[in-house]
């Protein structure tokens, strides 16, 4: 019977990348099979056991789209079934447990809990160790589950939290690949192509990446030979992330809902923006801990992502919750950028933008900055000349309301 890999928190994007990883490995090595569970709903369980499994795969390129089916995922269950879930944990054949229970799924609902209870059932059968990988968009996200499911094994019995630090490795990895809505226009496109009506048809771009820490406790798929990397320091590659990829999402983000985009693919067509974004990008490959051969290799391909018109990346999606992300992905940039003399206004405006966006008042804005205490007094002094700029420029939104108030 081939190895298994349990996933809990099936959705779009589980099947945007890792199962389509394993769908792929599979051609390379011996096959792994998927069972996945539901977090929340029963829905996509339905949807998916109406074709036990399999899906098609939209990537959307900006010449045009390849349909391909994917079909490691063998089984669907609904996260509620206990008996299912405990029994799939238990067997020897499982060796991984990979997770996308998004980040409200650590702190808040049943996932810590099912899976302590799931590792219960394994140690009960003497199924031996497991691997699980957590796959949300968290730093150091391997750690933050051992601590949960940790937490919830001492409350059942602090016994099997023995076990659990003796026999399960908790991985952290980094993911990346957007996976837009898929749309009925999509599913009437897939329909017309092959036949089929597909409710599980997930849309995606061709970029991916994968990169999980080293330490498993047993087998694993031939991701490598497929593109997954493994490192024994995941932090730089979260770092680049974050500072290259995603603080360039919020600078479109913000400046761009000001000027009136309503997409990354628009605003990164803007000459102006697009010029923004390039000096940022330099002020931001400097802070990464990467070789710079790597980081101009990374800006190439995010380049060309956010060139690609036919993925739909709302920008008012990506500028939800900014006192939490800019803190991590461009505070640091515009501190480095002051230390060491360079420009920073490129930094500076994403927090500017954000702030005349939202109507942010003075003390939000000290807020976002607080971590950086020593430079704290020149980056607002930064922040207050982008902020100005924008106020006097004219744009095609209205702007929200004075960002600096008491």
């Amino acid at each position: 019977m081939p190895h298994t890999i349990a996933h809990l928190g099936v959705g779009a994007f589980h099947r945007a990348h890792q199962a389509w990883y394993t769908d792929r490995a599979a051609a390379m090595a011996e096959p792994w099979r998927i069972a996945a569970f539901t977090g929340r709903s029963v829905a996509q369980a339905r949807l998916l056991q109406a074709r036990r499994g399999a899906y098609t795969l939209i990537t959307r390129g900006a010449g045009g789209d390849e349909l391909s089916e994917v079909r490691s995922i063998r089984s669907v269950h609904d996260g509620a079934d206990t008996a299912s879930w405990q029994a799939t944990i238990a067997d020897p054949d499982t060796h991984i447990l990979t997770l996308t229970i998004t980040e409200a799924g650590y702190r808040d609902g049943p996932a810590p809990a099912r899976i302590a209870q799931g590792l219960q059932a394994r140690r009960a059968a003497g199924s031996g160790p497991l691997t699980v990988i957590s796959c949300d968009n968290l730093a150091d996200n391997g750690g933050i589950t051992r601590a949960v499911v940790f937490d919830a094994a001492m409350a059942i019995d602090h016994r099997l939290a023995d076990w659990i630090d003796e026999n399960v490795a908790f991985l952290s990895s980094m993911v990346d690949r957007i996976t837009p809505r898929t749309t009925d226009a999509d599913i009437d496109e897939v329909e017309r192509l092959t036949g089929i009506r597909d409710l599980g048809t997930v849309v995606t771009e061709p970029f991916s990446e994968w990169v999980i820490e080293e330490g498993f406790a047993g087998p694993r798929p031939a991701w490598e030979q497929v593109g997954v990397r493994t490192t024994p320091d995941l932090a730089p590659f979260e770092q680049r992330k974050l500072r290259i990829l995603n603080g360039a999402h919020s600078l479109l983000a913000y400046q761009g809902l000001l000027r009136g985009f309503d997409d990354v693919a628009s605003a990164f067509a803007d000459a102006e923006l697009c010029e923004l974004v390039e000096e940022y990008w330099q002020s931001a490959a400097a802070t990464c801990a990467l070789p710079r051969a790597e980081i101009d290799e990374a800006i190439a391909a995010t380049r060309t992502r956010f060139e690609n018109p036919r993925i739909r990346h709302r920008l008012a999606q990506i500028a939800m919750d900014g006192a939490h992300k800019l803190p991590v992905r461009i505070v640091p940039v515009l501190e480095h950028a002051l230390a060491a003399g360079d420009r920073a206004d490129a930094a500076a405006s994403v927090i500017a933008a954000w702030a005349v966006h939202g109507g942010h008042s003075s003390a939000e804005i000290d807020e976002v900055l607080r971590e950086a205490d020593a430079a704290a007094h020149a980056m607002r002094a930064a922040v207050d000349r982008g902020i100005r700029r924008l106020e006097g420029s004219t744009l095609r939104a209205p702007l929200r309301g004075a960002a600096v108030r008491s």
